[in-house]
C-alpha cells in the first residue's frame, strides 16, 4: 500500500495533523521577519552634508544660527526644491564639493545599517547590492536544503538550519562591515530558505493528499501575517541593531521541535525505514483518535515517479514554448512582488503603515486562490490576477507623478491592490506549472522555475531603487512601470497555457505535447482526477516553494 493512501485510514487533517500544521507554519511566520528586514535596516533617512565647524551638528535645527550654517554651507536638491542636498557642500571658496561626513534625520528610523555606514551618494547601491545578496542566499539555500533534506531528513535539516540562523543573525548586530554584512545575510538567507522549504515540505508528507493544495496556500497566510507583524516590531524599534536582535529571538523556540514535531514517513520510507515509519504514522492514528490495525500498515511502499531528462522541456516546440511562458511567470511574478514589497519606502504617507499595509494586502490575494482557485480554474485566475495587478500598478504613477501630496494616499491604494494581484498570482503559478509539467519531467520543471523566481528576486531590489539611478517623480514611477509591464507581459503570455482544472494530467512526454489539444479528457468522477490533490501528483519537493 503506497504512503499516501494510509492517510484514507489514519486520517488526512485531523486534530494531530493540525497541531503539527500549526507548529510548522510558525516557522515561515518567522522568516518574513529575516526576509524583508532590509526595508528597514538598509533604509535610507534623510541626511546632508555634516558642517565642519559643528562638532555636534546633526539634521535636526538647533537654533538659528544653525539654520543660518545650513542654509549657507548646504544647497537644496535640485529635484525637490525642498530638501537639503544630500552629497554636495559649499567649500570655504564657495565651490560645490562631495561630502566627507553625514547627519541624518531621526524621526522615522534612530539608526540604520546603512547610516552607520554612510551608504549614500557614491556608495549608494551598496544598499541595492545588500538586498541582492541575501536573495542568492534564499537561491543557494533553497537548492542545498532541498538537497541535504533528501539526504538527512527533514528534521535534522531544518534542526540545522535553525542553530546556523539563530549563530548568524544574532552575529549581524554587530556586523562592521559592508562585506561582514553581506556575508552574514548571505547565510540567513539560506537558513530563511530552509526553514520555508523544509517545513513545507514536512507539512505536504504529513497531511493527505486531498488536502494538500489548501495546506500549501494557507501557510502563505503565515508568511503574510510575519511581514504585519514586523511592521509594528520595527515601529517600536528603530535602531537597527535592537531590530535584529528581537527579530533573532523568536526563533530560539524552534529549537524545542526537536521533541515536538516528527520526522516524514515517507522520507523513512524511502531510506528503507520502515518501523520507524510506521510508529510516526501510528501516532498520527491515536493523535486523530482513530483504532487501526497495525496489519494495515504491513507492506507500505513509497511511490515513485519515473523520471526523465532535462532536455525533454526544449527538444519539442510545444513544450519548449510552455516551459518558457512558465518561467516568464515565475521570474516576473517573483520580481514584482518582492519588488513590491521593498519599495513601500518609496510611496507617499507613513513608511510603517505603508509596509504594514502591503503584508495585509496579501490575506485577500491568498483568500482569492482558496476560493477560487477551483471554481473558475488555474488559468483564468491566473492570468486575471497578473493583469489586475499590472495594471494597477502601471495606474499608481499617475497620481504618484501629477497629483498633489494630498492626493497621494492614492498612490498607496493602487500600489497595495497591485500587490494583491501579484502575491495572488505568486501562489496560483506553483501550483498551475506543477499540473502542467509532464510527470516524467516534474522535478526538473519545477526546480528550473524555482530557479527563475530567485533569479527575479534578485534583480527586484535593482528595479525597487532606480529611483537612485533617475532622480525625483520619475525616479519613483519607474519601478511600478516595469513590474506592472512585465506582469501584463506575463499575464497575457499566460494565455497560451492550457487549463489543467478537472483535467487528466500529462504524465509522459507525449502526453505533454499534445495536453490541451483533445477537449474531451475531462474526468467523470471526482476520485479519478488527477491533480495537485491526488495521490500520484507530489507537489512537495524541498525546493519548490511558492514564497522562498
Amino acid at each position: 500500500m503506497d504512503v499516501d493512501s494510509t492517510f484514507e485510514i489514519v486520517g488526512e487533517f485531523g486534530p494531530y495533523q493540525k497541531r503539527i500544521y500549526f507548529l510548522l507554519c510558525l516557522m515561515p511566520f518567522m522568516t518574513s521577519f529575516h526576509t524583508l528586514l532590509s526595508s528597514f535596516i538598509l533604509a535610507t533617512p534623510d541626511h546632508r552634508c555634516a558642517l565642519p565647524n559643528w562638532p555636534n551638528d546633526t539634521y535636526k535645527i538647533q537654533s538659528e544660527a544653525h539654520r543660518e550654517d545650513v542654509n549657507r554651507s548646504i544647497p537644496l536638491s535640485s529635484e525637490d526644491g525642498y530638501l537639503y542636498d544630500g552629497c554636495k557642500i559649499y567649500s570655504n571658496t564657495s565651490k560645490l564639493v562631495n561630502c566627507e561626513k553625514w547627519v541624518y534625520a531621526k524621526t522615522v528610523f534612530e539608526s540604520t545599517f546603512t547610516s552607520e555606514q554612510n551608504f549614500v551618494c557614491d556608495d549608494e547601491l551598496k544598499t541595492s547590492h545588500a538586498a541582492m545578496i541575501f536573495f542568492g542566499g534564499v537561491l543557494t539555500g533553497a537548492l542545498g536544503f532541498g538537497s541535504l533534506s533528501d539526504l538527512l531528513g527533514r528534521k535534522k535539516t531544518f534542526y540545522f538550519a535553525v542553530w546556523l540562523l539563530l549563530v548568524s543573525s544574532f552575529s549581524l548586530a554587530w556586523a562592521p562591515s559592508f562585506w561582514i554584512y553581506g556575508l552574514l545575510r548571505f547565510i540567513i538567507g539560506m537558513c530563511t530558505s530552509g526553514l520555508y522549504v523544509v517545513p513545507f515540505v514536512l507539512g505536504m508528507e504529513l497531511v493527505g493528499p486531498s488536502k494538500r493544495v489548501w495546506a500549501g496556500i494557507v501557510i502563505c497566510y503565515f508568511f503574510a501575517a510575519g511581514l504585519v507583524v514586523l511592521a509594528g516590531v520595527a515601529y517600536l524599534i528603530r535602531d537597527w541593531v535592537y531590530l535584529e536582535i528581537a527579530i533573532s529571538i523568536p526563533s530560539v523556540f524552534f529549537l524545542f521541535y526537536w521533541w515536538l514535531i516528527p520526522e516524514s514517513p515517507r522520507w523513512l520510507l524511502s531510506q528503507g525505514k520502515h518501523e520507524e515509519a510506521v510508529e510516526i504514522l501510528k501516532k498520527i492514528a491515536k493523535g486523530n483518535n482513530r483504532n487501526i490495525d497495525e496489519k494495515a500498515f504491513g507492506n507500505l511502499t513509497v511511490q515513485e515517479e519515473p523520471s526523465g531528462r532535462f532536455w525533454h522541456l526544449i527538444d519539442n516546440p510545444v513544450l519548449f514554448k510552455r516551459t518558457l511562458i512558465i518561467l516568464i511567470n515565475w521570474m516576473f511574478a517573483s520580481m514584482a512582488y518582492y519588488g513590491l514589497s521593498l519599495n513601500t519606502g518609496d510611496l507617499s504617507g507613513d513608511y510603517y503603515l505603508n509596509f504594514f499595509l502591503s503584508g495585509l494586502a496579501e490575506f485577500p490575494a491568498y483568500t482569492i486562490c482558496l476560493l477560487l482557485l477551483d471554481r473558475i480554474g488555474r488559468k483564468t485566475l491566473h492570468v486575471s490576477c497578473m493583469v489586475f495587478g499590472g495594471i494597477f500598478c502601471i495606474c499608481a504613477i499617475f497620481p504618484m507623478m501629477y497629483a498633489s501630496e494630498d492626493l497621494q494616499p492614492i498612490t498607496v491604494t493602487l500600489a497595495m491592490l497591485g500587490k494583491v494581484g501579484i502575491a495572488a498570482a505568486y501562489g496560483i503559478i506553483y501550483i498551475w506549472s506543477a499540473e502542467l509539467y509532464p510527470t516524467v519531467v516534474r522535478n526538473q520543471g519545477m526546480g528550473l522555475s524555482s530557479t527563475m523566481a530567485n533569479t527575479g528576486a534578485l534583480v527586484s531590489p535593482y528595479v525597487a531603487d532606480l529611483n537612485k539611478a533617475v532622480s525625483g517623480d520619475v525616479g519613483r514611477a519607474m519601478p511600478f512601470v516595469l513590474f506592472g509591464g512585465c506582469a501584463l507581459l506575463a499575464g497575457l503570455l499566460a494565455l497560451m497555457l492550457p487549463e489543467t482544472l478537472n483535467q487528466h494530467l500529462p504524465e509522459t512526454i507525449e502526453d505533454g505535447i499534445n495536453f490541451g489539444k483533445r477537449p474531451n479528457n475531462k474526468y467523470k468522477s471526482e476520485k479519478e482526477d488527477y491533480s495537485a490533490n491526488s495521490p500520484g501528483f507530489d507537489v512537495n519537493d524541498g525546493v519548490y516553494s511558492s514564497k522562498l
